[in-house]
């Protein structure tokens, strides 16, 4: 009974199919990687520079995008945010990890949620779960 009651809230909740990981810590990409895949985020793709999570952006659509603020070939990843913003739709949520959250600007904030390093792998679970926030686009159109 309690396995069809967990399955049922499960399937309630939004969950990322496609999410794309930009993290330059391998060790932590991966770790990333097998927690979702674990549970059941059908699938993860890993990029470890931004010029990689720029080629995916353009090329693929992913639901969902965590992203490592400081890359060793990026001196500040929301540059990243602001490009899964412009391309994407509404749907793309985005998903900021970071050691050093005050030194990412309000502005780019506004684009997703941030997760301080180190976190607890269910933190990120529950902000995948999530309904992403509006899109830049999407906060400036007339409703």
């Amino acid at each position: 009974m309690a396995d069809t009651a967990q399955i049922s809230l499960r399937s309630k909740r939004r969950q990322p199919l496609r999410v794309l990981v930009v993290e330059d810590d391998a060790v932590l990409g991966m770790s990333i990687e097998q927690e979702l895949t674990e549970d059941d985020f059908a699938n993860v793709t890993i990029c470890s520079t931004a010029e990689c999570s720029i080629g995916k952006l353009k090329s693929e659509k992913f639901d969902a995008v965590v992203l490592d603020v400081h890359l060793a070939d990026m001196s500040d990843g929301w540059e990243i945010a602001e490009l899964v913003d412009a391309l994407g739709s509404e749907d793309t949520q985005i998903v900021f990890q970071t050691g050093a959250p005050d030194e990412i600007p309000d502005r780019i904030k506004q684009l997703g949620e941030v997760l301080s390093k180190p976190y607890a792998p269910e933190d990120l679970r529950n902000v995948l779960r999530q309904k992403p926030r509006a899109s830049l686009l999407s906060r400036l159109r007339p409703r």
